[in-house]
């Protein structure tokens, strides 16, 4: 079994633009500290503002002159899936050391993190290998009109740190499928798996300036988003973060997609198979130790089952296994630093201070003296205009809120300005699916929760703009062309 201690440390020195590994222009240096040991694992260049500036001044080069986006679909294609054979060389590696930098327990970093990337690369390979490019219209008589699907250009990825691998690829891979080049920014806390990556796409043959990857905090993002040689922008990461990139991006009028925050609420209802739903809860409430934006943090119950529902989904989270990430057994590890447990602690302290009535968890493991653990922690007696219950606080944090009928249910997880997933749990798949109909949200799960790759995933409200997975998550790579050809008889 690995475990954190064994995770060699990955030291860079620098960026990788333009396809080679160049010295930065910053002397900052970022270290990578585990969030299991709280010891350092690695160190990558800090980039600034200039190191940004470079890799974008890369990727237009590649766009307008590499050629990449004049290959054929087919000819991509085959890069791509390259890509995905060296990512899957690395499967491994990638999981432990995600689960190492973050805390997101092993067993799920392997599909999360070590395959995801090669799976969403294979996915979007395959559609543009079938995707017409060119299609010729006839609307009026005697009228033809070709329509073609062209590159938008180059492309800032922007990505948080709690499931670095995923996210980055559901913006690389259709955006490399479409023909365009790409700036990934990764998160401080999880820059050395994307390095990794970078390895993987060199070693695969990616053009030189196909893919670029700068390590930053808010200077190398800012100057990202704002510079004039980007052409989109998708960002994942807070609603507040996301405001500020989306206020940039309406006045620059550059595309941008913003998948961001959450808080989502399960429906239980009153004939809900009480056992397999709480057991669904643990995977659908606490997932990568609640530092998910799409978790089921508030969970609805039926006020003639409220005793019945706290009480299992209490049971529930106090079982749950807390401990070394890297054990087949842990279901909670550490969160991702010493500030986002002090954060999430904040919100139980003012959970408590609101009156609600704290059943489990609320601390920190007793027997865990190394690590940046939060227990996994039920609220009851919480209402809906509670601040536990509004704000998303990211986090193994759970409330339970009692509702008298379903018109009351759907209108209490309405009530929330994010809107990205959701559950309903019931006997009746029919009943959940209409209810389903009724949330305003992104996404909704029946008897579960299960992002799918090949459907749209993504949030209305303050939980984002736009959609990625999927053949939509393609076309936002896309602008759309319209030649009109000469009438004819």
């Amino acid at each position: 079994m690995p475990h954190s201690g064994a995770i060699l440390k990955h030291n860079y020195s620098s960026l990788f633009i333009g396809g080679q590994w160049v010295t930065p222009h910053s002397a900052e240096v970022n270290t990578v500290v585990s969030a299991f040991t709280e010891e350092a694992i690695g160190q990558t260049p800090l980039a600034d503002a200039e190191d940004a500036a470079a890799a974008v001044h890369a990727a237009r080069r590649a766009f307008d002159s590499s050629g990449w986006s004049d290959l054929t679909a087919a000819e991509r294609a085959d890069v791509m899936e390259r890509f995905a054979e060296e990512l899957e060389q690395r499967a491994k590696l990638l999981a432990e050391v995600v689960t190492a930098e973050n805390g997101m327990p092993f067993s799920l970093s392997v599909p999360l993190n070590g395959f995801s990337g090669s799976g969403a690369l294979r996915y979007y390979a395959g559609l543009i290998r079938e995707l017409p490019l060119e299609e010729e219209r006839r609307s009026v008589p005697a009228r033809r009109t070709l329509v073609r699907r062209e590159p938008v250009g180059v492309v800032a990825a922007i990505v948080p740190w709690n499931y670095p691998q995923s996210l980055a690829m559901v913006k690389i891979a259709p955006a490399l499928a479409a023909g365009c080049t790409v700036v990934l920014k990764p998160a401080l806390e999880t820059a050395l798996d994307a390095n990794i990556m970078a390895e993987a796409a060199s070693a695969a043959g990616l053009p030189p300036g196909v893919l670029n990857v700068v390590p930053g905090g808010v200077e190398a993002s800012t100057a990202l988003v704002a510079h004039h040689g980007v052409d989109k922008v998708a960002f994942t990461g807070s609603t507040a973060t996301g405001r500020a990139v989306g206020e940039v991006c309406g006045r620059l009028l550059r595309p941008v997609t913003l998948e961001l925050g959450g808080k989502s609420a399960a429906i239980v209802l009153d004939d809900a198979d009480l056992s397999e739903t709480v057991a669904g809860l643990a995977r659908v409430s606490f997932p990568n130790n609640g530092q998910t934006c799409y978790a089921n943090t508030r969970i609805l119950a039926p006020a003639l089952r409220y005793a019945e529902v706290l009480d299992a989904v209490t049971d529930m989270a106090r079982a749950l296994p807390v401990g070394d990430p890297f054990d087949p057994a842990t279901a909670i590890g550490p969160v991702v630093s010493a500030r986002q447990r002090e954060r999430i602690e904040g919100y139980v302290t003012m959970g408590r201070d609101a009156g609600a009535r704290l059943t489990t968890g609320g601390g920190r493991p007793a027997h865990l003296k190394k690590g940046w653990f939060v227990e996994p922690t039920v609220f009851g007696d919480v209402h809906n205009d509670m601040v536990i219950a509004r704000e998303e606080i990211f986090g193994p944090v759970v409330a339970v809120i009692p509702y008298r009928d379903e018109d009351e249910a759907v209108s209490l997880a309405n009530d929330s300005e994010y809107g990205l997933g959701g559950s309903v749990w019931t006997s009746d798949v029919a009943r959940g699916t209409d209810l389903a109909r009724r949330i305003h949200t992104g996404t909704v799960g029946i008897n579960g929760y299960q992002p799918d790759l090949g459907a749209p995933f993504g949030g209305v409200k303050a939980s984002g703009l736009g959609r990625e997975f999927g053949p939509e998550g393609l076309m936002a790579y896309f602008q759309l062309k319209s030649v009109y050809l000469p009438a004819t008889a």
